[in-house]
């Protein structure tokens, strides 16, 4: 076959009975053809002359182009004497061999080269995606999501065209166009058994924004979410197109907002005594445990109730005896009904129970987003914790007898706090706590004798001969950053630690090597080891009032490191509780005058009051100074720092305990 090819006529063309590709795909031919259309017939058909027919062949390889071309010109694309280049084949023999040669020998391209492709036909061609979706008969949706996944992150796409990892993989991957989550996500998953599960890396991915269908999402609402500077992303590769919302830190913080909102009016209207917004659908189950469930008296339904109560489960009867014979298919809206049908059931049979207004004030009340983003009341009320006992007079100071002064026969009103604002003021509290535990080592040492001597009924394998342990706790928030002066001192205080005895080869001779250090360097490692295990407790909780009694032991002055400011308190609070605490703290004539404020003006104006820096009489300004919210207090005995029985205390009145560091290491000196 040394000659070329020559141009014949489409219309003299047809498809021979020895081609052997019997079966097409429809889509395929649909994108040739788009193809073609744009282009022409880039490559020649083979083809054996009809006998009898001068000038008329069979086509033994390119059917499927031979097809599309007669498709083109029945719409009239191209002419009704459009040629087609064709070698023609000149032993007869040889048909069925070519056929199976053309068909059989074919390969595939890799899908990650076919991606890079599209991309430089985009880039180097200067084409728009709506361009080459014509010019190759696909959507333009589907060109973007080869160009997405040519821009996968480089250990992704590494995989895809090695063949490790299948293209339903690289398009969980390509869902996101975050490539920095992408490597993440891979990294994590790249040795693990759900390394190729389409499922698991969805939900991964999905773990760092939201779905516009989110509760949280509803909540909030696209319009505020664009406000505040929010991005969204279309996922290419869904069928449904679901949006992901990528700031998870904006949904975040504007739903706390609008819940803590909601439940403060709903705490006014319904006359809770103490309300706590969970920017969830539920409750977990760490935030109530060792709360007292409080029951409702069931209200009896009546007549009328009943007898629908009876209509709903005949015709319901009816529905589910007409499905299970297969007598027809209920459509979407058959169904929708019959989902109407069965919540309205449950609300009959299963009614939420009534408190009286007597029990209503006296209960704790839970407010959680609803799966249509509304807020609502949690069905199960708690009583209110019982608060800890208050200092002896004698230690309320100053401040103490001032406040108390000013708020003689003024209702007391608290501020409704969520529940993530409770987590982010555990966690400042706890980093106050655990850079004064670090400063400390004879309190920390103490401190860790007891830890210890709690978990050594816990065994965990490891290398190190020994059941000490000392873990940092899981945060209650991810990726928590308060930038409060406590925090800054933290990292400087870790960023100060010597590192020298780390990256040995072995674990004694990392061992030794951390034994030879200075006295003074070894205390810091210890009191950084135990301050590190402090886990943030949210008030209210049980284990609370044991950070509290540390802090209480440790005197730490709390006004003097933290002090409440627009992002970190007044931000997260209903706008009618700032006014209170400014009335509260410099009358009603200062809460009146911030009255008709905006909520963002009244959050920067509290927190130059809160600071100092608003010019106010001198003893408003000692108030505002000396006020922290109640959760932020380390209970009684802040101030005075005594110590436990049995525990000394150092001439600076802080608890040394019961032996000091210095003695401990001395002997530990002597001991090597």
């Amino acid at each position: 076959m040394s000659q070329l090819p020559i141009l014949v006529p489409a219309a003299n063309l047809e498809k021979s009975p020895a081609n052997v590709r019997k079966s097409s795909d429809p889509e395929a031919d649909a994108r040739l053809a788009a193809n073609i259309a744009e282009r022409g017939v880039l490559q020649n058909l083979i083809g054996v002359p009809i006998a009898r027919r001068k000038g008329h062949y069979r086509i033994t390889a390119g059917g499927r182009r031979l097809a599309a071309v007669h498709r083109l010109i029945e719409l009239g694309t191209f002419p009704a004497d459009y040629g087609v280049p064709l070698l023609v084949l000149k032993n007869r023999a040889d048909e069925v061999e070519v056929s199976l040669q053309e068909n059989f020998l074919h390969l595939e391209m890799n899908p990650a080269e076919a991606c890079r492709a599209f991309r430089d036909v985009v880039e180097v061609e200067g084409k728009s995606p709506a361009d080459v979706a014509k010019r190759f008969g696909v959507t333009e949706r589907f060109v973007l999501g080869r160009l997405r996944l040519a821009g996968l992150a480089e250990p992704v796409f590494d995989a895809l065209e090695a063949n490790v990892i299948t293209l339903d993989v690289a398009r969980a991957y390509a869902s996101t166009s975050d490539t920095v989550r992408q490597a993440a996500v891979f990294e994590l998953l790249r040795h693990s058994y759900t390394r190729d599960s389409v499922s698991e890396i969805r939900r991964r991915l999905a773990s760092y924004s939201y779905r516009a269908s989110d509760p949280k999402a509803l909540l909030v609402g696209r319009e505020d979410y664009f406000a505040a500077g929010g991005r969204i992303e279309e996922d290419l590769f869904s069928d449904a197109g679901s949006e992901r919302w990528l700031d998870t830190k904006i949904v975040d913080e504007l739903a706390e907002r609008k819940l803590t909102e909601a439940a403060e009016a709903i705490r006014q209207r319904e006359g809770f005594g103490e309300i706590r917004a969970v920017a969830a659908t539920h409750i977990p189950f760490n935030q109530t445990w060792g709360l007292q469930q409080l029951h409702g008296e069931l209200p009896e339904l009546s007549d009328e109730q009943l007898a629908r109560k009876d209509e709903i489960e005949i015709e319901l009867a009816e529905w589910s005896e007409a499905h299970d014979s297969g007598e027809f298919e209920p459509s979407e809206e058959e169904e929708a009904y019959v989902e109407s049908l069965e919540a309205e059931l449950v609300s009959l049979t299963a009614p939420s129970p009534v408190f009286e207004d007597g029990r209503k004030a006296q209960a704790l009340a839970y407010v959680v987003i609803g799966d249509d983003g509304v807020p609502r009341i949690h069905e199960q009320l708690y009583a209110i914790p019982e608060p800890e006992a208050e200092p002896d007079a004698d230690d309320k100071g100053r401040d103490g007898a001032e406040a108390e002064q000013f708020d003689s026969g003024a209702e007391e009103v608290k501020p409704v706090l969520s529940q993530r604002l409770l987590e982010r003021l555990a966690m400042m509290k706890v980093e106050l706590l655990a850079l004064h535990v670090a400063r400390d080592p004879g309190f920390a040492l103490n401190l860790a004798t007891f830890i210890l001597a709690e978990a050594s009924a816990v065994t965990y394998g490891h290398h190190v001969p020994s059941e000490l342990r000392g873990p940092a706790p899981a945060r209650l928030i991810h990726d928590f950053n308060s930038d409060m002066p406590a925090a800054l001192e933290w990292a400087k205080l870790e960023d100060g630690l010597d590192r020298s005895w780390q990256g040995r080869g072995s674990a004694i001779e990392a061992y030794e090597a951390f034994c030879a250090l200075p006295e003074e360097v070894r205390a810091a490692w210890l009191g950084w080891a135990v301050a590190r295990t402090l886990r943030a407790v949210p008030y209210g909780h049980g284990e609370a009032a044991f950070l509290d009694h540390l802090g209480s032991k440790l005197a730490i002055d709390v006004a003097a490191w933290w002090r409440p400011t627009a992002a970190v308190y007044f931000d997260r609070i209903a706008k009618p509780a700032i006014l209170d605490l400014l009335a509260e703290i410099g009358g009603s004539d200062l809460g009146t005058r911030y009255a008709g404020a905006k909520k963002h003006d009244l959050a920067a104006a509290a927190e130059r009051l809160f600071a100092g820096d608003l010019p106010v009489e001198t003893e408003v300004k000692d108030r505002a100074l000396a006020w922290l919210p109640e959760v932020m207090h380390f209970g009684p005995g802040a101030e005075t720092g005594a110590g436990a029985i049995g525990v000394g205390t150092d001439v600076n009145g802080r608890n040394s305990g019961n032996f000091a560091i210095t003695e401990t290491l001395r002997v530990d000196a002597e001991a090597r």
